[in-house]
């Protein structure tokens, strides 16, 4: 038998997203402040020549800075403001995640509950801080190496590029927040997934010109349109897929009658982690990358060129570091996520328990050990995705976003976002139900 929750989310039609008032005002001002961001990628650092600059990014567009690019919406070949994206934030998340694992103080934050989250979040962004300062500061040593880009070198322009890109991802910071907050939700994930949709004209034109132009052959063509249908119904499926435990309840008696025990399930997504593995891994790998990549501009020494050689994309090196990255993260974040010890007292709690298994700790290394299994799936399955891009890059030369990495992030975050847009509709529908049940109560 359906639920409740499930029998509203049949009913939504239309009509009931025309009479959620609420829901329209979240997405218009999700879509507002999209724009204000896509508007900032056309803004450039002041001091440099935009042209000179573009023609020194084509040269390097096919390596990291191209995947930077990538994230960023455009706005690194350009130069602007919002360069740095929201890249140092998330590795500044990430180092506190792992830090709080380890630490009894953070640890203690986190589970205050509202008041420790925020604690917690503002150590986040203080870190976010240093890691953007020292990653523009390097930009800017990279900007003043390259001929003819910078106006007038100098400690001005360094500290000037520092408080510019500084701010900018403070600004992406707090508009994530805001679109969180009141919008439809994962405001970080739609910044970044507006940055690659906005790529998607000018990937196609590239790839139609490389097609045109016999760089790239049209069964070539053809295939990678395949294959990204392909990617994208492998991600559909995946993203969809759970393992269904089977939750078994004890009968009860009321009265002089006796009711059947109910039962349910618990589901287990596959991917836990959702996208942000992937988002993590990348963003990891960006830091070092773009720092070493912009020093070897100039007179660097010996071993920061080959490490920044070493670091390049489709280099050995990166991609079994993204590999290792990728899967670290898909069980690091599901350890966070899900808690299956948590779960297991709850069940015993409302009197459920697993057929066979018995409450309290037993069912929470049953849980343990299944939701284990599905993870490797799962972390296999987005290794697998990330790194058809970098391989199709080195066979073909074509467009970053020609792969799973981008397909990954906009199909998960599409997917999350009519979640969250259902989840308000059936909310608003539900407290339509009680409001009418109320005013007949009332009546009678």
């Amino acid at each position: 038998m359906a639920s409740a929750a499930e029998q509203l989310a049949r009913n939504l039609n239309f009509a009931t997203f025309a009479k959620a008032k609420a829901l329209q005002q979240r997405i218009w001002f999700t879509l507002g402040a999209l724009l204000v961001y896509r508007l900032g990628t056309y803004i450039p650092v002041p001091g440099i020549d935009p042209g000179a600059f573009a023609q020194s990014f084509q040269s390097s567009s096919q390596g990291i800075f191209g995947m930077l690019d990538l994230f960023a919406g455009g706005a690194v070949q350009r130069m602007a403001i919002f360069a740095l994206n929201l890249i140092p934030y998330i590795t500044a998340s990430i180092v506190i995640q792992v830090i709080t694992t380890a630490s009894p103080r953070l640890e203690a934050l986190r589970k205050e509950g509202e008041s420790g989250r925020r604690k917690i979040n503002q150590y986040t962004r203080y870190l976010a801080v240093v890691f953007c300062a020292v990653q523009a500061y390097g930009i800017a040593i990279g900007l003043e190496a390259s001929q003819g880009v910078v106006l007038n070198p100098g400690w001005f322009f360094r500290l000037s590029t520092v408080i510019t890109l500084v701010g900018g991802t403070m600004f992406l910071m707090w508009l994530g927040e805001q679109i969180t907050s009141r919008g439809v939700g994962n405001g970080i994930s739609l910044i970044i997934f507006a940055g690659i949709v906005a790529n998607l004209p000018t990937t196609i034109v590239q790839t139609l010109e490389l097609t045109r132009q016999g760089a790239l052959s049209g069964l070539a063509g053809l295939g990678i349109l395949v294959l990204a249908i392909v990617v994208i119904g492998v991600i559909v499926f995946f993203e969809r897929a759970q393992r269904r435990l089977l939750i078994q309840y004890p009968k009860r008696q009321v009265g002089n009658k006796m009711f059947q025990g109910d039962t349910s399930h618990l589901p287990l997504k596959l991917n836990t982690s959702g996208v942000i593995p992937v988002i993590f891994g990348s963003s990891l790998l960006l830091l070092p990358a773009t720092i070493a990549g912009f020093a070897a501009q100039g007179n660097a020494p010996q071993w920061l060129q080959v490490t920044a050689a070493l670091l390049g994309r489709g280099q050995p090196l990166y991609l079994i570091l993204f590999a290792v990255l990728i899967i670290f993260f898909s069980f690091f974040y599901t350890a966070i996520v899900f808690n299956p010890q948590d779960t297991a007292d709850n069940l015993k709690r409302s009197g459920g328990f697993i057929p066979g298994i018995r409450p309290g700790e037993r069912t929470a290394q049953y849980i343990d050990y299944v939701l284990t299994r599905i993870t490797v799936v799962g972390a296999l399955y987005l290794t697998v995705i990330a790194l058809i891009p970098e391989l199709i890059h080195s066979q073909l030369n074509v467009s970053q976003f020609i792969g799973g990495t981008s397909l990954l992030i906009m199909v998960t975050v599409t997917l999350d976002t009519i979640s969250q847009i259902q989840s308000h509709l059936i909310a608003q529908q539900y407290e339509g139900l009680v409001k009418k049940s109320r005013l007949g109560g009332k009546r009678r």
